[in-house]
């Protein structure tokens, strides 16, 4: 009984959520309003346990693991690339599960601490929809790069018809001797469709470094 309500369920999440594309469900973040800078490139290797929740209820139902990099081409702009693969928890394999590949620039518009993101995305598989995600950062340092908290909300797109528009918020730190060239990022991140019941979690771990020094 148990395995039919995991397949129920990824069933109900693959055909609401993953496959139309972009980010979702990995809906995860594990960045700020900081920008890697001209000629700099950040990579952030990640993993994400995610759980849907229903009237006091919760299941783990999808793991993650992914990359993303993050390289200036302006002292404003980044341009950022992510990969993700999903499978299903319950499963001593990880093969058969779903790619999901992502892209999009993203804008300072307050130095380290406010920040646009404007990604689109889809799965992999053939005949797949796209998504768009415009995310916004708001960034504050607890202390002075070596720890920092950022509040990422979404707004989800999804751009095939009959599909519902979602919304996704983050919460993240980032720990590090110099969070401006290595820092550890955990991160929590809740799922909604304000028009169903129900909710998806995260919690996500990830490490990002800075590939030449520290951006001027």
């Amino acid at each position: 009984m148990k395995e039919i309500n995991s397949k129920a369920i990824h069933i109900a999440v693959v055909a609401v959520l993953l496959f139309t594309a972009a980010c979702a469900p990995v809906f995860s973040e594990l960045q700020s309003a900081r920008l890697a800078g001209v000629n700099h490139t950040e990579i952030t290797p990640s993993f994400s346990a995610v759980s849907a929740h229903e009237g006091g209820n919760s299941e783990g139902i999808q793991n993650h693991l992914g990359a993303q990099i993050a390289y200036g081409v302006h002292p404003q702009i980044d341009l950022r690339l992510r990969y993700e693969y999903i499978w299903l928890t319950g499963f001593d394999e990880i093969q058969g599960g779903t790619s999901i590949l992502a892209f999009g620039p993203k804008f300072s518009l307050v130095t380290d601490r406010l920040a646009l993101y404007l990604p689109v995305g889809r799965a992999l598989e053939e005949g797949q929809s796209w998504e768009f995600q415009p995310t916004i950062f708001f960034t504050h340092a607890f202390w002075e790069n070596k720890l920092d908290f950022t509040i990422a909300p979404k707004y989800v797109v999804t751009l095939c018809e009959g599909c519902e528009d979602l919304l996704a918020f983050n919460f993240g730190l980032a720990l590090g001797k110099d969070v401006r060239t290595f820092a550890i990022r955990p991160e929590y991140g809740i799922l909604l469709n304000p028009g169903q019941r129900g909710s998806y979690h995260h919690f996500s771990i990830g490490i990002s470094a800075m590939l030449g020094g520290i951006k001027k």
